[in-house]
């Protein structure tokens, strides 16, 4: 960073940090401890779709690398786009493997940044679920891939598009020592409707 960065108050993107995501299954005991929320098996990842026949070669790419033990039981991987023309990919394991579902988010995190289109990727989510009924709770651990931090997302019960804050500020408070948070409020942007959560 140079004289004139610091003047104008620039600084340099932080560089994306992917190994962060293998700390999820320690901070998932710590959350189960925390909030009796414990992980649900669905995880998923978000990217700007790119036109063009290199990014739908790494797609597939994705899709059978994911899918090759579907034949042994496993889950195919669902790719759907949201309101915003965003890509998702939702990945899904057994609620009990947050190792799994890591390993799979971390390499489709990998291939595209090393397929040149990291610039696309925006987001990874973890989803956690807990209580019955009306005490019922959903969460999202949100990595941002340009921040290289982690934020909890949980919407409120009932299709609303309302946040429990007071949970979110709870889970960053137990994760503190977990996981590197992101500390910009303003960058916990709400993913209303993503897959796996």
């Amino acid at each position: 960073m140079g004289l004139l960065d610091v003047i104008l108050g620039r600084s340099k993107p932080v560089r994306p940090d992917l190994d962060q995501l293998f700390a999820v299954p320690s901070a998932a005991l710590t959350l189960q401890a925390a909030t009796g929320l414990t992980p649900t098996g669905l995880g998923s990842v978000c990217f700007a779709g790119v036109e063009g026949g290199g990014f739908a070669r790494l797609q597939e790419d994705v899709r059978e690398l994911l899918d090759a033990d579907t034949e042994r039981g496993g889950i195919p991987v669902e790719f759907s786009r949201d309101a915003y023309g965003y890509t998702w990919l939702l990945a899904r394991h057994p609620a009990d493997d947050s190792a799994a579902l890591v390993n799979d988010l971390h390499a489709v995190n990998t291939l595209l940044q090393d397929g040149g289109f990291g610039p696309h990727l925006l987001c990874s989510l973890i989803g956690f679920r807990g209580g019955e009924g009306a005490e019922s709770r959903s969460l999202a651990l949100v990595y941002l891939y340009k921040r290289g931090t982690f934020y909890p997302f949980a919407p409120l019960p009932g299709g609303t598009e309302k946040r429990d804050n007071q949970l979110e500020l709870q889970v960053r408070g137990a994760l503190g020592d977990d996981l590197r948070v992101e500390k910009d409020l303003s960058r916990w942007f709400p993913v209303w409707g993503a897959p796996g959560l």
